[in-house]
């Protein structure tokens, strides 16, 4: 298998510069976007893409709006998602989790355990 390809969805982009540059120092192919609506339009054209790292507050449509629209793409419905959230209270991880998601991780992202996530799948 080759490199796993990962799309980051943030409205920050500082936060996908950091996000680009950590995965790609660990061979993984980054494609990256600022809006849940352009990651769906990326999503609908490249059946490549293995995980979405999915900002979670995001301005127009958040991610828990989005996850189920990335989940009826056809060709996206195994994707891995990632939620990736600022606000680290109680019950965001479950309320990413019943949205869709795979799995979960809060910011500052945690790059160990963001490596743990992808490389465990």
């Amino acid at each position: 298998m080759g490199k796993k390809r990962v799309l980051i969805v943030d409205d920050d982009s500082r936060n996908i510069f950091a996000m680009v540059n950590t995965l790609k120092a660990k061979s993984y192919d980054c494609v990256s976007c600022l809006s849940a609506e352009e990651a769906l339009k990326i999503l609908r054209q490249d059946a490549s893409i293995d995980v979405v790292l999915l900002d979670m507050m995001m301005p127009e449509m958040d991610g828990y709006d989005a996850i189920p629209l990335i989940k009826a793409i056809p060709s996206q419905e195994s994707t891995l998602i990632i939620a990736v959230t600022a606000q680290a209270m109680a019950g965001d991880k479950e309320k990413c989790l019943q949205a869709g998601a795979d799995a979960y991780i809060s910011k500052p992202v945690d790059v160990d355990k963001l490596l743990q996530i992808l490389g465990g799948n």
